[in-house]
């Protein structure tokens, strides 16, 4: 989608990729199949590009380091090694003064019975690296639970998260320009069906006051780093109308996908605006919209009712297989500006998609 983007603004996309079946080669210019990490595989692509950049987050920081001596990289290998890593993500909100839930980190049995006295129960115990998508996660309910939650997850060490009692989960999709120039998109309300991200609602139904406090949190994020490029940040909204911060993604985001059909520029190409140094318009939204993720063979069954449906907006992705719980695409809905539904009317609006306890 980023390349797709590209190709409208002018631009030919070279993809760096593992394997020659990877979506990206469907609709790029050029490519290189090799490792992320191997010299001369980075050294061939870095010959072929003007300025690189990547669309998730397990690809090689060292790679970047390598990249970034030959071509410029955006975003850096040192914002991908933060948002990598849970502690020094944690670590690092912190250090700027951003509120995120409270954590420790765990090493063994011992500090692991120090994180469950302080946190109480239930908590999450997460690794540091890798886990997306309700991955490298484990719930732990009580005492009883500790030996076979810290056996589970590896390597150590991994992060203990207290659990927050929110009223909903919200993003923000951030973008900054080589000039310091910052944009936000308007706040999303996310919901999530066993770790993976469902629903997301544009705009997310918090007041004008709070969804401006997110935008700010966000953009003061992407200060902090020196993004250049987009980023997504996700947060808790607490039943008093707190923010915490839950992680950062410095890449487009699942939860930005509405923008593709409710903004006239959407993510992907205020992404490529940012990283080649074009200018950043203002993100303005024409329409509120739904978005519905499809996730394995289930929602791709109902391909056939998917693309006859009314006002169903679709997106594959060009994945070759529908493993389960794996995204496979997205339909977007959309409402005149000011008139997202409730929930009946979401729920009749994705049709065959509708929720079966609706």
């Amino acid at each position: 989608m980023s390349a797709m983007a590209a190709a409208r603004l002018g631009f030919r996309s070279h993809i760096l990729a593992q394997h020659e079946d990877e979506p990206g080669l469907q609709v790029s210019h050029d490519a290189t199949i090799g490792s992320f990490d191997d010299p001369d595989v980075l050294k061939r692509f870095a010959s072929a590009v003007d300025v690189v950049t990547f669309e998730f987050e397990n690809v090689s920081a060292n790679g970047l380091d390598l990249l970034s001596v030959l071509k410029p990289v955006r975003p850096s290998g040192a914002i991908l090694r933060i948002s990598q890593d849970r502690e020094q993500e944690k670590t690092f909100l912190g250090s700027i003064g951003i509120p995120v839930a409270p954590w420790s980190v765990v090493t063994d049995a011992e500090s692991l019975a120090v994180a469950a006295e302080t946190l109480g129960y239930p908590f999450i115990l997460k690794t540091t690296r890798m886990g997306y998508d309700g991955k490298g996660q484990f719930r732990v309910h009580g005492v009883e639970k500790l030996d076979a939650a810290l056996a589970s997850l590896s390597p150590k060490p991994l992060v203990a998260e207290g659990m927050i009692d929110f009223a909903m989960e919200i993003s923000v999709m951030v973008v900054r320009g080589v000039d310091g120039t910052t944009r936000s998109f308007t706040a999303t309300e996310n919901r999530h069906v066993s770790g993976i991200l469902d629903l997301s609602l544009a705009p997310a139904r918090i007041s004008e006051e709070l969804a401006l406090q997110a935008g700010g949190i966000a953009s003061r994020i992407a200060e902090g780093l020196d993004l250049v490029g987009i980023m997504g940040v996700e947060m808790f909204v607490g039943r008093n109308g707190e923010l915490l911060v839950n992680e950062i993604a410095p890449r487009p985001h699942n939860s930005g996908h509405w923008t593709m059909d409710a903004c006239p520029y959407d993510q992907f190409e205020m992404h490529v605006r940012a990283v080649t140094g074009l200018p950043l318009p203002e993100p303005v939204r024409h329409s509120d919209a739904v978005m519905k993720n499809l996730v394995g063979p289930e929602d791709m069954a109902l391909w056939p009712e998917i693309i006859a449906a009314q006002g169903l907006i679709p997106h594959l992705y060009g994945k070759r297989e529908a493993r389960p719980g794996r995204k496979m695409g997205h339909v977007n809905v959309l409402f005149p500006r000011g008139s997202l539904p409730g929930e009946f009317g979401v729920q009749a609006a994705l049709g065959p998609l509708a929720s079966p306890d609706a």
